[in-house]
């Protein structure tokens, strides 16, 4: 029978080595077939919480962040862009992108976990951001974004008219940061093993084989 994992997958949807991470360990639950039955729960990061409400440049948050010059952040871009090429998402990163904040986002993923929509929405929001270069900070943007994957829109509209959801969101981002999550993706299997970054398929694939292989073992000598 496949080996039950949970899949706590801690990310932003303006994070770009998120999507690289979910799209290499999907092909790698692809690729291990019916030797894991897997279950992923999206959990809240927070990589730009105090930005403005107008966002900023991308490339001069970086650079300022970082220190990185033009041509480095360039560089970067391009290799990001053909590495989510590889595994099947296109990726549209200008230098004019620009960063947001994602606290309403992850309010609609929050509600969308509720309505058993949560994976359709997360995967969703990362084409707004990254393939059709949309704000994940425009109500409009996120409303219309739910209504796709068969959520009900003007529920949509009315979460993010108020502050629902707010407190249980703040609750999982402190809950993460106490777990040790600083940086994203972090995606914790069955709460034992830990595995942080955009992994390639190849990577995860390997490490989905030994924990299966781990976890079958642990369970026949109980």
């Amino acid at each position: 029978m496949p080996m039950k994992l949970t899949f706590d997958f801690v990310s932003d949807v303006s994070c770009p080595w998120c999507i690289i991470g979910l799209r290499g360990l999907e092909i790698a639950l692809d690729r291990v077939g019916d030797l894991i039955e897997p279950e992923i729960r999206f959990h809240p990061f927070e990589l730009n919480p105090g930005i403005a409400a107008a966002g900023e440049n991308l490339a001069e948050h970086i650079a300022r962040k970082y220190g990185s010059p033009p041509d480095q952040l360039q560089a970067g871009r391009a290799s990001m862009k053909a590495r989510a090429a590889s595994l099947g998402f296109e990726m549209n990163t200008t230098n004019d992108t620009r960063i947001w904040n994602t606290f309403d986002a992850h309010r609609l993923l929050h509600w969308a976990a509720l309505e058993g929509r949560q994976a359709p929405l997360k995967k969703a929001l990362f084409d707004c951001y990254f393939t059709r270069r949309l704000s994940p900070a425009d109500h409009d943007v996120l409303a219309d974004a739910a209504e796709s994957v068969g959520l009900d829109r003007a529920t949509a509209m009315e979460i993010l008219a108020t502050d629902r959801y707010a407190d249980e969101v703040g609750e999982e981002l402190r809950h993460w940061r106490e777990e040790g999550v600083t940086a994203v993706p972090t995606i914790f299997i069955n709460n034992q093993y830990v595995i942080t970054g955009g992994q390639p398929p190849e990577a995860f694939e390997r490490a989905l084989r030994h924990i299966a292989k781990e976890t079958a073992e642990a369970a026949s000598a109980a």
